[in-house]
């Protein structure tokens, strides 16, 4: 099924912006009566019926609403320095959407090769795969923040920062408890300056690493995503 997104979606009629309006009606040729899926990223599907099909203000009867099956027990934030090129930096954000992540945080570290992003494309990416993944939840994709910053933030659960060195020798998949919330810390391709990591310690976050193999950046925020819902299940 196409499933759309509407964060406004409430009451019993709604009407769509005129970009979707014309998707639905002109794209997808639907008409008056034909049934619509929407969710409004917040954890719930809403059934619904063309009452109205406006190709620039396509009005929509909600008939049913339930909550989604990917409702989680956890919530999960991946702080993560974004790739140079930037079309990996948007498969993450496209598996980590699949998987399963509550927010997102590009973080800029001293060894970034990208020190700026631009969060418009990105968002757009995000909500294709919540759509093409038939998620209830839209991730929260935050705007770029510095590593000094994103380690000294409140954060009510557990915080870990993955990263490469012989000394490392604790497994996320041992580290983390399953039930709690987690922060995790992925850092740039040439990985984590020792003095981040030091400051990253003082602050609370633990060391682990996410399995023998040196991965990407961006595979290894898959996997850290992957090895916490893994967990969880």
């Amino acid at each position: 099924m196409n499933l759309f997104y509407a964060p406004e979606i409430n009451g019993q009629f709604y009407t769509l912006t005129e970009d979707e309006s014309k998707h639905i009606i002109r794209v997808l040729r639907m008409k008056t009566r034909d049934t619509v899926f929407f969710t409004d990223g917040k954890g719930l599907f809403f059934e619904c019926q063309i009452s109205d099909a406006n190709p620039k203000a396509c009005e929509v009867e909600i008939i049913e609403k339930k909550i989604g099956e990917d409702i989680r027990s956890f919530y999960l934030q991946m702080a993560i320095a974004p790739t140079k090129n930037n079309s990996r930096f948007e498969w993450f954000l496209e598996k980590a959407t699949e998987i399963g992540v509550d927010r997102i945080t590009p973080v800029i570290c001293m060894h970034s090769e990208r020190k700026t992003v631009k969060t418009e494309r990105l968002k757009r990416v995000v909500t294709a795969a919540m759509k093409q993944s038939l998620k209830s939840f839209h991730p929260q994709l935050d705007e770029s923040s510095r590593f000094s910053e994103i380690i000294k933030q409140p954060f009510e659960g557990e915080k870990f920062i993955a990263y490469i060195d012989k000394s490392v020798i604790l497994e996320l998949s041992k580290a983390y408890t399953p039930g709690q919330n987690a922060l995790i810390l992925i850092g740039p391709e040439g990985d984590f300056s020792p003095e981040e990591v030091e400051l990253a310690k003082q602050n609370g976050f633990v060391s682990v690493r996410l399995g023998p193999s040196r991965l990407r950046t961006e595979t290894a925020g898959v996997a850290a995503c992957h090895t916490v819902n893994l967990l969880n299940q």
